[in-house]
C-alpha cells in the first residue's frame, strides 16, 4: 500500500511531523509504508493501492471525483483556518503603494498551479466581483506556493493567492519566505484539503486512526496544528464547484502568458 501526507513540506518540524503521524497511522492500522516518494501526484492519487494521502479540494471534485473514496478533512488551529476551513491570502510586496485589488489589475499575476483551489479557483473567484478575463497584464504559473512567494519577494510578479495554512505555518515559525510581504485580502473560506484513500478502502477505520494517533502523539498534534480530522462528504466540497461557476458566469478566466 501507499501512503503520503506532504502536501505541506515547510517549515521543517510540519514535515517531520506529517512524517511521525503517517508512520503512527500506519502502525495503529498494521500497514507497513510501501512507497516513501511520490513524484506523479495524479498517478498516486488514482493507485488501486493507496491507502492515505492528501490532496487539493478542486482536483477532488474534478479529476479524481468518483475515483476515490474521501477520509475527511483537518481542523486546523491556525490564524485563517478553523473547523475544518481555510482560505486563500492574496499577498503583495509590503512596500507596493496598492491599496486595493482593483489597483493589481494589469500587473504581473502568479499562481502556482492551473488545477489549484487555492491558487487559481479561489483566486479567480475573488477577482471576477472585479474585473472581466483581462484582469492581468501577464500571469505566470510557477509550480508552488513558494515558489509563488519567492517570485513575489524577488519582484517577479505583483500578487499571488496563497493557501492560507501554508501561509499561516510559514508566518508562525517566523519564516524569512514571508518576510516583505503583506496581506491585501483574503478570499471566501474553503474546506481544507481532504485526505482521500482508494475505493475499496475502510474511510472510517482510516479516519478513526487518524485521530488515535494525533491523540498519542500530541507534539505532532501541536506542531500541525491540527485538533482533529474530521469527517467529510463531497457535498462539503460543491462550493468550489460554485465558486468556478460563478467566476464564469461572469466571463472571468485566467490567460497565462
Amino acid at each position: 500500500m501507499t501512503s503520503d501526507l506532504s502536501m505541506y513540506l515547510a517549515p521543517a518540524r510540519v514535515l517531520h511531523a506529517q512524517d511521525a503521524w503517517l508512520e503512527r497511522i500506519l502502525a495503529i492500522l498494521g500497514e507497513r509504508r510501501g512507497q516513501t516518494q511520490v513524484v506523479d501526484l495524479a498517478a498516486h492519487w488514482l493507485s488501486p493501492d493507496l491507502l492515505l494521502s492528501q490532496t487539493c479540494g478542486y482536483p477532488f471534485v474534478t479529476s479524481l471525483r468518483g475515483k476515490v473514496k474521501l477520509v475527511g478533512r483537518p481542523s486546523y488551529e491556525l490564524t485563517h483556518g478553523s473547523g475544518g476551513d481555510h482560505c486563500s491570502v492574496l499577498l503583495c510586496r509590503a512596500d507596493s503603494a496598492v491599496t486595493d485589488l482593483a489597483g493589481f489589475q494589469g500587473r504581473h499575476g502568479l499562481i502556482n498551479a492551473p488545477d489549484s483551489n487555492s491558487g487559481m479557483n479561489l483566486f479567480r473567484h475573488t477577482l471576477a466581483g472585479i474585473s472581466d478575463r483581462g484582469f492581468f497584464s501577464k500571469l505566470t504559473f510557477t509550480g508552488s506556493h513558494r515558489e509563488s512567494l519567492r517570485r513575489l519577494r524577488e519582484g517577479e510578479g505583483d500578487l499571488a493567492s496563497i493557501d492560507s495554512v501554508t501561509y499561516d505555518y510559514l508566518a508562525r515559525d517566523h519564516s524569512d519566505e514571508i518576510e516583505g510581504l503583506r496581506i491585501l485580502t483574503r478570499s471566501a473560506r474553503s474546506p481544507c484539503l481532504p485526505y482521500i484513500t482508494s475505493i475499496g478502502q475502510d474511510a472510517v477505520s482510516i479516519r478513526n486512526a487518524m485521530n488515535e494517533a494525533l491523540g498519542q502523539l500530541p507534539e505532532v498534534s501541536r506542531d500541525l496544528a491540527i485538533k482533529e480530522v474530521l469527517p467529510a462528504s463531497e457535498a462539503d466540497y460543491e462550493c468550489l464547484l460554485e465558486y468556478e461557476r460563478s467566476a464564469a458566469s461572469r466571463g472571468f478566466s485566467f490567460v497565462a502568458s
